[in-house]
């Protein structure tokens, strides 16, 4: 076309150049889909070049052409200031870990039990566990709308526009049956060959060279420019959809991976459905055999359950399925000399011995320091300070000295000691017999504590103590403002407005929150405290037996092994904490600022549901769900998430959906809201009969 010809930008392209232009996108699009992903590549790289070079040409001729799934709009952001936070709509969770036969056997049986079947009858699938980026993208109505990085498994980063240079990211689903929405979750990995390259080509220019392929795959992903992520060698692999809408009946993990293999994502070709544990510890023992000859990194297999009905049942506990497991591989290896000791002190005061090595790299990661665990831990290998240590990272993420070549120790090698006193607060230190850990007895005011105890304390579970996170209590004890929790309420406006990014308003809200916060339960007080090992349902179950904390505080190790789930362990760590002074004093303070709740007398003798498990499902409109659980635990009922045989009753309240379907499936007692409340306030009360559950009855 001569330039006298050429259209004006806003014309409107005529009929056989909209259908040559979306025949090319068809072309290009297929030809992305064979390469990418299914790794059968139709057209050779000039062809490709020469349709995406026409593409280009029509749709600058005829900008009505350009659409956001083309294939020439991978890269067309331009640079980013930042990255915006992304909340997950469903939280990206950890996954537990298993690292022999041993544990994937256990893992089994404690899906078995709750599934209420033999282990070997299970059906689970297991592929590789990739070792790269995790990231979720989001497409409505077939189309990419957001991409975003794991971040803390809550809240993510916004990488839309640097996902969408990859060629493995379907810009538009293919084939017929597309949802309305769905969110996938995948890692995005580099290659051996690729990252090679990369590093070939870092070290020609001067530029950044990367440590290990998930480095280079994080790095290019949070580049601001989306053009340099394009030049980098990424590929996204699929492994959950997340959200799918609406339901496509899709009955297991495995047809669910299919389903989305069809849409247009790359799925692992190395997944195998394997009944019983057995079958699924030889296909991970397998797998780290061939591990080295896959091409790319994986340090481990994902162990999945396949029935989707069933992973609903088993459900999660705080940051991880029930119904997954992560085999790791035993991490790479490598010696290096011990320099020195120094000893950490944790949340809950756990004195930790750390070694300063002679740097080391392990895995592709510089290691410097590595945890010695506790003194048995170092009696158990003889380790001194000067010896050749072997150094190993577990799980591929935490340091640790596994072994000594004793053969190589020098003359001036120094044994190792445990201080007797605390190196943040010179409190004494103790360790409790059949314990490994040594702890300091500092509590509350040791300040190597002081933040994360606050941080509990402060925690939506504990007093809810609202806009009082993680960086304002920083502040707060890095100015000596804050050394107990008592400290906290006598906080004011004046001081707290000086502090960076603390206004009059939002110094008055934190005020305010903090008066609201002294009004609690004596189940959230408990566990405000941070006793260890005493989490949510043991602080209710202690709150339920003893009615009040006096009575608590005074109680005999006996006496509070007699409440449901407190074990001897458990039962020490209380009546310990109730007896260090510091901790009753801590207690006292709290008191005199205003914090309260409300008591009562208990007598002994068995609660009414002992032995009992209920559910809650559904919104309840007179309580939370935190509330009426509390209530229920307070009478002895253990409460869970999910249905079973054994489910003694289900609490279905507003939009109750596939727990109380299972429940009316296996023929378990349900209660609506209205009864349930009649129920808890005529027991509450003392009006309701020993023998009678049902508030119908």
């Amino acid at each position: 076309m001569r330039q006298s010809d050429s259209p004006s930008p806003s014309s409107t392209p005529p009929a056989a150049v909209r259908d040559e232009a979306r025949a090319l996108r068809a072309a290009l699009d297929d030809a992305n889909y064979r390469y990418y992903v299914r790794d059968e590549p139709t057209l050779t790289d000039a062809d490709y070049d020469r349709k995406l070079r026409r593409l280009q040409n029509l749709e600058a001729d005829y900008p009505a052409l350009v659409t956001a799934d083309s294939p020439t709009q991978r890269v067309g952001a331009p640079p980013a200031a930042g990255f915006p936070e992304v909340e997950h709509a469903v939280p990206m969770l950890s996954l537990a870990n298993a690292f022999s036969r041993e544990e994937v056997f256990a893992f089994a049986e404690r899906v078995a039990e709750r599934l209420e079947c033999a282990a070997d009858e299970v059906v689970f699938t297991a592929e590789p566990k990739l070792d790269g980026a995790a990231v979720s993208l989001v497409y409505e109505n077939g189309e990419l709308a957001s991409g975003a990085t794991r971040g803390d498994g809550r809240t993510g980063e916004d990488i839309t526009s640097s996902l969408r240079t990859l060629g493995s990211v379907p810009l538009k689903l293919r084939g017929d049956g597309v949802p309305a929405l769905l969110e996938v979750r995948g890692e995005v990995i580099m290659r051996h060959t690729g990252f090679e390259a990369l590093n070939d080509h870092a070290r020609e220019t001067g530029a950044k060279v990367f440590a290990n392929p998930r480095n280079a795959a994080a790095g290019s992903l949070r580049q601001l420019d989306p053009a340099v992520t394009a030049t980098r060698p990424l590929e996204f692999h699929a492994y959950q959809a997340a959200r799918l809408e609406p339901d496509q009946g899709d009955a297991t993990h495995s047809e669910l991976m299919a389903r989305l293999s069809r849409l247009g994502f790359r799925t692992s070709r190395e997944l195998e459905i394997l009944t019983g544990p057995k079958a699924v510890a030889d296909y991970c023992e397998a797998l780290g055999q061939r591990r080295e000859g896959l091409g790319f990194d994986i340090d481990g297999a994902v162990i999945k359950v396949n029935d989707l009905r069933q992973q609903r049942e088993l459900g999660f506990v705080a940051r991880a399925p029930r119904w997954a497991t992560a085999w790791k591989f035993p991490a790479q290896e490598e010696t290096t000399r011990l320099d020195d000791v120094e000893f950490q002190v944790g949340r809950t005061g756990a004195i930790t011995p750390v070694a300063r090595l002679a740097p080391v790299t392990v895995a592709g990661v510089t290691v410097s320091n590595a945890t010695l665990h506790n003194a048995d831990e170092i009696a158990r290998l003889d380790v001194r300070i000067g010896d050749t240590v072997t150094v190993r990272r577990a799980g591929d993420v935490i340091p640790q000295v596994v072994r000594v070549d004793a053969e190589k120790r020098p003359d001036d090698a120094r044994e190792i000691v445990f201080p007797a006193r605390c190196p943040v607060c010179d409190s004494q230190i103790e360790r409790h017999e059949g314990e490994a850990v040594a702890r300091c007895s500092g509590g509350l005011f040791c300040p190597a504590q002081r933040k994360e105890a606050l941080k509990h304390f402060a925690g939506r579970r504990a007093l809810d103590i609202d806009g009082l996170g993680e960086k304002l209590i920083d502040q707060l004890v890095e100015n000596g403002w804050v050394k107990t929790p008592a400290d906290l309420f006598a906080l004011s406006v004046e001081h707290l407005k000086t502090l960076p990014r603390m206004a009059e308003k939002s110094s008055q809200n934190l005020v305010n929150a903090l008066e609201g916060a002294k009004a609690t339960t004596l189940a959230r007080f408990i566990y405000a405290l941070g006793i260890r090992e005493v989490g949510e349902a043991t602080a209710a179950g202690l709150a339920a037996h003893f009615g009040t904390l006096d009575a608590l505080a005074r109680a005999e190790q006996a006496d509070l092994e007699r409440v449901n789930d407190v074990g001897p362990v458990v039962a020490a760590h209380v009546h310990t904490f109730f007896r260090q002074p510091h901790n009753r004093e801590t207690i006292a303070a709290l008191r005199a600022a205003g914090v309260h709740w409300d008591e009562q007398e208990v007598t002994a003798g068995p609660t009414p549901l002992d032995g009992q498990t209920w559910v809650l499902t559904g919104t309840l409109e007179s309580m939370t769900r935190d509330e009426g659980k509390a209530r229920l635990q307070a009478l002895g009922a253990r409460v869970t998430g999910s249905v079973s045989k054994k489910t003694a009753c289900v609490v279905a309240g507003e939009a109750a959906g596939s727990k109380l379907a299972r429940a009316e499936e296996l023929g378990v007692e349900v209660l609506g809201e209205a009864d349930f409340v009649a129920w808890l306030d005529a027991w509450e009360a003392g009006e309701q009969d020993a023998e009678t559950r049902d508030a119908g009855q």
